[in-house]
């Protein structure tokens, strides 16, 4: 059994936020989970092309926008995934930070970050 408190993991800054690390690959489940938020009024061009990844907004609000322009209320309650590897927009609202909880599988390392230099798609 494996018993984790949100103030003993590791927390990264991915770039837009932060991502408390719950569950990585040493942990041998095969997937991760995350506490993670995002900071309002960020912007973030995101895709995992290693891993597939759900959200489940705990708090706070913004969107998902696909590559198509269509976009996706994130409120409390709300659950996204990127099943396809999709290459997305992650947009907090401008007053709010999002809080997620977030599941990746294969499980990450747990010291991912992004670069949102702007050359394109931060990918891990």
């Amino acid at each position: 059994m494996i018993i984790r408190d949100l103030g003993t993991v590791k927390t990264v800054d991915w770039g837009n936020g932060t991502s408390a690390r719950l569950l990585v690959a040493a942990d041998g489940l095969g997937y991760t989970v995350c506490d993670t938020v995002v900071t309002a009024g960020s912007k973030s061009k995101l895709q995992y092309r290693n891993h597939l990844e759900a959200c489940y907004c705990i708090g706070g609000s913004g969107e998902v926008q696909d590559m198509d322009g269509n976009s996706f209320p994130i409120t409390p309650g709300v659950l996204y995934a990127l099943n396809e590897h999709d290459e997305h927009w992650l947009i907090a609202s401008p007053d709010e930070d999002l809080h997620l909880v977030s599941v990746f599988t294969p499980a990450l390392r747990g010291d991912e970050v992004h670069s949102l230099d702007g050359s394109g798609a931060s990918a891990y």
